[in-house]
């Protein structure tokens, strides 16, 4: 019996050591899963907050953009009413001094300078203007000009048609447009498509389009569009020509103050 005893006590021990080395073992286990996990949980959360800071940056962008584009609507809506209040000005002159044309070769006298006011201001205003349908302008102008100098034209016909050209300027601030013609890219001569938003905005692209560009109003002469721009400028075009439906239109701008 003693001898078994004595056995038995090493025994004990070496089992207690084994067991504990095992609770050990399992231990620093969960211990590494535990870091591992939280180390992971850390990525994510880095993650996700580079995920939100861009969103909040985006979202800034955005914010700006639209703010620009009211000041523009804004500075537009402006120019379009003073535009009207000329043009019933101009009504309202011709209305009087069409009252007292029969009666007098006076108002002849006085209704000539008018008119020759009135087409060297638009004359001015075009050359200033965004270079859209340049040989329609011009033509239009020439037309009413020869219409001024000719005799077998009476008075309330020339007035008429100043009239009717300042209505067609007016026109043009407040529609978008699309037309091909010829323009001169970089030296070469393209064959392109233009595209007029009201009086804010002049873009053309090549037909096969490759190329595109707008108007910089302040440098006065075209500027490269990005390719990133080369299917919103296709789009916009169909939306000019009615073979889409009307859509957002995302086309650069210039920016306040920077021009017509």
């Amino acid at each position: 019996m003693q001898i078994r005893q004595r056995f038995r006590a090493p025994i004990r021990v070496a089992l207690a050591v084994g067991l504990t080395g095992m609770v050990s073992l399992a231990s620093a286990a969960k211990v590494d899963d535990v870091v591992t996990a939280g180390e992971t949980w850390l990525v994510a959360q880095v993650d996700s907050q580079k995920k939100v800071d861009a969103l909040g940056e985006q979202r800034r962008d955005l914010q700006g953009e639209y703010r620009a584009v009211l000041r523009e609507i804004e500075g537009l809506d402006a120019y379009n009413r003073q535009l009207e209040r000329q043009l019933q000005l101009q009504r309202d002159e011709m209305s009087e001094l069409d009252n007292s044309i029969s009666q007098a070769t006076t108002v002849d006298r006085q209704i000539l300078p008018l008119m020759l006011r009135m087409t060297g201001a638009l004359e001015q205003f075009i050359s200033l203007d965004l270079p859209f349908l340049a040989s329609e302008r011009a033509e239009r102008l020439k037309f009413v000009k020869d219409a001024i100098d000719r005799v077998d034209v009476t008075v309330a016909e020339k007035f008429r048609q100043v009239l009717e050209a300042y209505q067609i300027e007016l026109e043009f601030g407040r529609t978008i447009e699309a037309y091909t013609g010829m323009e001169t890219i970089d030296g070469q001569k393209l064959e392109v498509d233009f595209l007029r938003v009201g009086r804010i905005g002049l873009y053309y692209q090549s037909l096969d389009g490759t190329q595109s560009g707008r108007w910089d109003a302040k440098a006065k002469q075209w500027v490269s569009l990005p390719a990133t721009y080369r299917n919103p400028l296709r789009d916009a075009i169909k939306v000019a020509r009615k073979l889409v439906a009307p859509d957002l239109l995302t086309l650069p701008l210039p920016t306040p103050g920077a021009g017509a």
